[in-house]
């Protein structure tokens, strides 16, 4: 097995760790073209179901199932 050479410096632990914990971070967020919720990037809005501008969903609403 390979051993390494030399110490890994401090400065390249951290880049490496922050590269992992940018991926802990908020998830990616935007707002839905059609009705303005905020959503996840890349899925459906679960309020009026439409995705890239484009009705991909049959959303049930509440006056429907009154």
């Amino acid at each position: 097995m390979a051993t390494p050479k030399r110490k890994v410096s401090h400065a390249r632990t951290s880049q490496r760790k922050a590269q992992w914990l940018r991926a802990l971070s908020e998830p990616n967020t935007m707002k839905c073209e059609h009705c303005g919720e905020v959503i996840l990037r890349h899925h459906a809005c679960p309020s009026c179901g439409y995705y890239r501008k484009r009705q991909v969903v049959k959303v049930k609403t509440e006056e429907a199932a009154v």
